[in-house]
């Protein structure tokens, strides 16, 4: 695992409250992205960085077994412009630790990260976590998605 400083950021896009009590995080977040792909939302999206895709876990409740908001969007320069429908926040930025998770998205290689994050020993601050789809993550047969949690 390799510690990095992230700077401050922001993300316009489409938010849905969720939990990952009883499974629920397993349908909501499935269903985010295909209403974000099916609906062309990454178009609508104002003032982006590029077409890198974000999904960001914050308003933890608690920790990742209690209630928090996921944002699937893109980095934005501003935040002045957030069209109807979609979501714009910003991030503090803070140490996290990187991890990658590597394969096929369909197999479900960021989720089976994710159980292995929750089962290691880091000391997460549950302000924003969040997974970035790059370039890398463009073949989903044989894709690399990097994962950043947030750490003390």
């Amino acid at each position: 695992m390799n510690q990095q400083k992230i700077s401050s950021f922001s993300i316009i896009g489409l938010a849905i409250r969720t939990t990952n009590e009883n499974g629920k995080a397993t349908i909501d977040i499935p269903a985010l992205w295909a209403e974000f792909m099916s609906q062309g939302w990454i178009e609508k999206i104002p003032n982006k960085i590029d077409n890198t895709l974000y999904c960001i876990y914050t308003d933890y409740e608690k920790d990742h077994t209690k209630p928090y908001t996921t944002l699937l969007g893109c980095r934005v320069s501003s935040l002045d412009e957030i069209p109807a429908g979609l979501t714009g926040k910003g991030f503090n930025g803070g140490n996290y630790i990187k991890r990658t998770a590597k394969g096929n998205l369909m197999q479900g290689i960021v989720f089976n990260e994710w159980l292995a994050i929750w089962k290691a020993d880091l000391q997460r601050v549950y302000t924003a976590d969040f997974e970035v789809y790059g370039e890398k993550a463009l073949n989903p047969e044989n894709a690399e998605v990097e994962i950043f949690v947030a750490v003390y």
